[in-house]
């Protein structure tokens, strides 16, 4: 059951399309969780060609989609809905993000929220002075900071950027869309992301020297802005863009599915990939490189395969097929458990209402402050 329902604006990246993003999926799971539970909302995104071009669609029946064109146009089309709401959350990597955190976290009569899906990211923009959608004077702004990243980082992010209150939001999955759904294995390993130079390395040993070394078996590499430079072996398929209604059928295609995570998510820890959390709902055992925190989400060995070099990842493909399932279905007894879209909002529920008793009571003492020193308005 839920508490009493929300008013929910989202300004993020997008939720019409997955191209080379990982945020579309995750808002549609949490948002479609939210209206479930009895909250009305709307998303906000963008009007950019790129997402334009490869739309997934144009509407939804969990929320209310509208594009708007240019900061003008939102404030325009969406004051009266930016005031009224009971959250509005700004998520990273929305163009002008800076410009439109000031305007809303002026313009909400209620809470203000930033939900960061790439955290370790913005925060060395942020020391690097590159960060485009958030400063650091809005950490003490925002009422509340949700984070794709947990441990450490939240610490961090409220004693040193002054945030008044950080909270792990991870990525979730959503169970109706991904679950076990047996077809014709086409691969013994693939992988699913968009070319990153940090993490190109990494593939490279885990996928690419096996696949060269393992000219019999068949490979994949699915996400779109890889360098059309590089030099792909014969047996690894290539596919430029996969949208998420084909995630399911592409990871039940394959053996096993590699993660590969970004450096910035390595040196936070507690960052989980969205992909490991679809891999695990499918039934499809993982192979990923390590960092701090992954024992928090899997247990190594018996839910998820660390692997460090090609050798571990030749090693791991040889294991017999009934304990590759008992590795796989133990990881998606987990996350079913803890990691579904509506595990996520049940909790933002719980940190909104949470926030909105925070700011209730702030008003209430300032009120209390202006009676007591009727002159303190004057000031």
């Amino acid at each position: 059951m839920s508490q009493s329902q929300l008013d929910c604006v989202f300004l993020g990246l997008s939720i019409t399309s997955t191209w080379g993003n990982g945020h579309a999926t995750t808002y549609r799971g949490l948002l479609k969780e939210l209206a479930r539970r009895g909250h009305r909302v709307t998303f906000l995104e963008r009007d950019v060609p790129w997402y334009a071009s490869n739309r997934e669609f144009d509407e939804l029946p969990f929320c209310s989609v509208q594009l708007y064109g240019s900061l003008d146009e939102l404030k325009d089309r969406f004051r009266r809905l930016i005031q009224q709401a009971d959250v509005v959350v700004i998520g990273s990597y929305v163009p002008q993000g800076i410009e439109i955190g000031h305007w809303v976290t002026k313009a909400a009569n209620n809470i203000a929220a930033f939900y960061d899906i790439d955290t370790p990211v913005t925060l060395a923009n942020l020391k690097s002075g590159a960060c485009d959608y958030i400063s650091r004077d809005l950490y003490p702004a925002y009422h509340i900071y949700f984070s794709f990243t947990g441990g450490p980082t939240l610490k961090y992010v409220e004693k040193t950027l002054g945030s008044r209150c950080a909270r792990p939001l991870y990525c979730s999955v959503d169970p109706a869309l991904y679950y076990p759904d047996p077809r014709p294995v086409k691969w013994d390993l693939a992988y699913l992301g968009t070319y990153a130079a940090d993490r190109q390395q990494t593939l490279q040993n885990l996928l690419f020297k096996v696949a060269c070394e393992q000219p019999g078996r068949r490979f994949a590499v699915a996400g779109p802005q890889y360098p059309e430079s590089l030099q792909w072996p014969p047996n690894i398929d290539r596919i430029d863009h996969l949208p998420a209604s084909e995630h399911r059928a592409f990871y039940n295609s394959q053996n096993f599915t590699l993660n590969v995570t970004r450096q910035d998510m390595i040196r936070a820890g507690y960052s989980p990939s969205v992909r490991l959390f679809e891999a695990a709902a499918c039934g499809v055992p993982i192979l990923t490189d390590a960092w701090p925190g992954l024992q928090t989400f899997f247990k190594p060995q018996l839910e998820i395969l660390p692997v460090l070099t090609s050798e571990d990842v030749t090693s791991y493909m040889q294991i017999p097929c009934d304990q590759r399932l008992q590795i796989a279905e133990r990881a998606r007894e987990r996350v079913l458990r803890f990691h579904t879209a509506a595990v996520r909002a049940a909790e933002f529920e719980t940190d909104v209402h949470a926030a909105l008793v925070r700011h209730a009571c702030c008003k209430k003492k300032s009120r209390s402050a202006l009676k007591e020193s009727p002159t303190a308005a004057l000031i």
